[in-house]
């Protein structure tokens, strides 16, 4: 654990993907609930990408967090040149799956235990979705105090 560490920006490459709800399976009388493999994948790769980025660093137990996610989704290929470029522009923005709840959830639920002590330390959240030339998802969390809310 680091205490002074204040604020980390990293970015997950590719395609945003949305927390996946748990799923039931049944084993005679039992029931079995797991998380998606695809799920359990991607918050692989943002614990990845955060360590690399942190260097293996926490921030503070007790520290109150702001999470800030962009998610930039790809430009589908049949786009035609002026919707592109409205995309480019920001004046068209997705308004498909996953939804920004889910990506926030899969985002700040994977960094448990490796960027903080548990998620509740997040008072503060925004997730924003664009279209970009490159399809990734930039994750910015830092540390606020109360003159800051």
């Amino acid at each position: 654990m680091d205490e002074d560490m204040k604020q980390i920006r990293f970015t997950i490459p590719g395609q945003p993907f949305g927390k996946q709800r748990p799923k039931f399976s049944r084993a005679g009388a039992y029931v079995k609930t797991y998380t998606p493999k695809e799920t359990t994948s991607y918050e692989n790769l943002v614990k990845l990408f955060y360590n690399e980025a942190a260097k293996g660093k926490m921030f503070p137990e007790g520290a109150m967090l702001d999470v800030r996610i962009i998610a930039y989704y790809e430009i589908p290929k049949s786009t035609n040149k002026k919707k592109r470029r409205e995309m480019l522009e920001h004046r068209i923005r997705p308004t498909k799956k996953p939804d920004w709840d889910n990506i926030g959830k899969i985002v700040c639920d994977s960094l448990n235990l490796v960027a903080y002590h548990d998620d509740s330390a997040v008072v503060d959240a925004q997730v924003r979705k664009f279209y970009p030339e490159t399809p990734r998802v930039d994750v910015m969390i830092k540390v606020v105090g109360p003159d800051q809310i």
